[in-house]
């Protein structure tokens, strides 16, 4: 059974700023505790990944996974190509330009192809939208100061 959330941030950054960071694969396992690895397959032709192979651990569960992304001007999607623990993940960023801030919605939705209880689902996606909302705010903000 699929299982969705979705949460909100507003960040002191352009959509440009923000999706940069997004398309930094290599820093996302520095500031996003789930991932113990990510590398990217292939790229489009303007250098943003295309395909990512990645491990990810949460609620006691490591996976690897393939996923594809999508990129447009203020929005970034990504669809599970390949994965051991999931049968299906869809999840993008919507980006809302407001003054010198970016509202950034994050949306996902998961298919576990292993049974997990409820509570540990819950808690397990609660902890990856926060991380997918404040830490990406927090590392958008140490990579616009130079950190």
């Amino acid at each position: 059974m699929a299982t969705s959330d979705s949460r909100e941030v507003v960040i002191e950054a352009t959509p440009q700023e923000i999706l940069d960071v997004v398309a930094d694969i290599d820093a996302t396992p520095s500031w996003s505790p789930q991932y113990q690895s990510a590398e990217v397959m292939d790229t489009y032709e303007d250098g943003r990944p295309r395909r990512v192979k990645m491990t990810i651990k949460a609620a006691g569960i490591t996976d690897t996974q393939v996923i594809e992304y999508t990129w447009a001007e203020n929005k970034v999607s990504w669809t599970l190509i390949r994965a051991t623990q999931l049968k299906k993940q869809d999840a993008s960023y919507t980006l809302t330009p407001d003054g010198d801030k970016t509202r950034v919605k994050f949306d996902i939705t998961i298919d576990l192809a292993v049974p997990l209880p409820g509570f540990i689902l819950k808690r397990a996606m609660k902890g990856g939208t926060e991380t997918a909302t404040d830490g990406l705010r927090k590392q958008v903000l140490k990579v616009k100061k130079g950190g």
